[in-house]
């Protein structure tokens, strides 16, 4: 685990890094490929996903580990140059049969469709994480364990699979040749991210393309019909919870009306978008348009700068969370992911131009300064500096007196109207 930890660390800045290059290149080329509400609820999203893993790695882990110790058919060596690199195949080869899974089965998709959700295609794209995909995606891997894949093994590869398939988030890398028959790559995966209908459910591979030509699931870029990136039920939103939650809702909904008892079960496990014809019938949607104009709700300049410092404090605040969850209590450690989900919830709302985000805003920062005043701490730290108290509380007063004036001074003084 330490290593899967030193991996993490290290890559964490290269992924701002790249970013930052991406945003630059596309300056230079004239494109726009980020609008900062949409990166910061892909980046959001990847942080209650790290979140949810704190409190989730004990249970998938420790499954996995049990299956090793108790149900492996061989005993793999871990100082094995083969033992890894199979290892590794094996995992994009599992990988391979989840993804596919993913679309392909409503209750996966209900998780995974917080991955397809934006509709821009960058590097941010490939930090919008699940908070849900723990419940079930573990049983994929378990073959690897019944093979007898060592633990340190599985963790390693996983994170490599994980961290290879980042940068393929792009719209500024174009074909790349013999490249893109081989692996995953960025023209495969932007492919694999449309809606338009020759690329629907296709391109599952994580590292190796070749799973795709195997097994009939492999489709090519085609600039005749540029891809065009979301979902067929738009999300609409930037509040996070409603991103993981929402296939669950709708899902439950049409079980609730579905008249047969087959039915409410099917539409867990049939294909995303089957419904029963009685609840089609009764609780029609509307038909899927391509041509649909994009959520983006239009803020001020000065909201759009004020959304942006917001989430880099709260970024920096989710690193610490992350440090702490090696030694925290259980209950200050849930209350610390408690408070992070909900003042990222209450950003989402702010930057969906909503009034109730202004409020919820205005009670986060609230809370943020009565936890230090009241308790002389913050959440696992017993005791904090005196000058660190200030600190948090004229952060946090400055804040609320900023938001306010952007509130009462928009459209006037707060800036230009711009897409957020």
């Amino acid at each position: 685990m330490n290593m899967q930890e030193t991996i993490i660390t290290w890559a964490t800045p290269v992924f701002f890094a790249l970013i930052a290059l991406e945003l630059l290149l596309a300056k230079l080329r004239g494109r726009r490929v980020y609008h900062s509400s949409d990166a910061i609820n892909s980046l959001g999203l990847g942080v209650i996903s790290q979140i949810v893993g704190v409190f989730s790695k004990v249970l998938t882990l420790g499954i996995y580990a049990w299956c090793v110790e108790h149900l492996a058919l061989f005993h793999l060596p871990a100082n094995s140059v083969l033992v890894w690199v199979t290892a590794l195949i094996a995992y994009d080869f599992c990988y391979y049969w989840l993804h596919r899974a993913g679309h392909e089965v409503n209750i996966l998709w209900a998780a995974h469709v917080v991955h397809h959700q934006s509709e821009d295609y960058n590097l941010s794209t490939a930090l919008r994480q699940t908070g849900s995909g723990v419940l079930l995606g573990w049983l994929f891997y378990l073959p690897m364990a019944v093979l007898g894949y060592p633990l340190e093994v599985f963790v390693v590869v996983a994170l490599i699979d994980l961290l290879y398939q980042f940068w393929v988030h792009t719209e500024l890398v174009g074909r790349l040749g013999w490249f893109d028959r081989v692996f995953c790559s960025p023209s495969n995966h932007r492919a694999h991210h449309a809606v338009n209908d020759k690329y629907l459910d296709r391109n599952y591979g994580g590292i190796l393309i070749l799973w795709d030509r195997l097994f009939g699931t492999f489709v090519e870029e085609d600039d005749n019909d540029p891809p065009v990136f979301g979902t067929r039920s738009p999300l609409r939103s930037w509040n996070p919870l409603w991103a993981n939650a929402e296939v669950y809702w709708a899902t439950a909904k049409d079980a609730w009306h579905a008249r047969r008892w087959r039915d409410k079960l099917l539409v867990w496990i049939k294909p995303p978008g089957w419904r029963p014809a009685d609840v089609a019938e009764g609780f029609p949607k509307p038909d899927f348009d391509i041509q649909r104009e994009r959520f983006l709700p239009v803020l001020s300049r000065g909201l759009v700068v004020y959304s942006l410092v917001q989430f880099a404090l709260l970024l920096g605040m989710a690193v610490q969370f992350l440090d702490l969850a090696k030694h925290l209590p259980a209950l200050a450690l849930a209350g610390y992911a408690a408070f992070l989900v909900l003042s990222l919830t209450a950003l989402g709302a702010l930057t969906e131009g909503r009034r109730i985000g202004v409020a919820l805003e205005g009670a986060r920062w609230l809370v943020t300064a009565a936890i230090p005043l009241l308790s002389g701490g913050w959440f696992g730290i017993a005791q904090l500096p005196v000058g660190a108290i200030g600190a948090i509380v004229v952060v946090a007063a400055a804040s609320a007196l900023v938001l306010a004036w952007l509130v009462l001074a928009a459209p006037g003084r707060a800036g230009k109207a711009i897409p957020g």
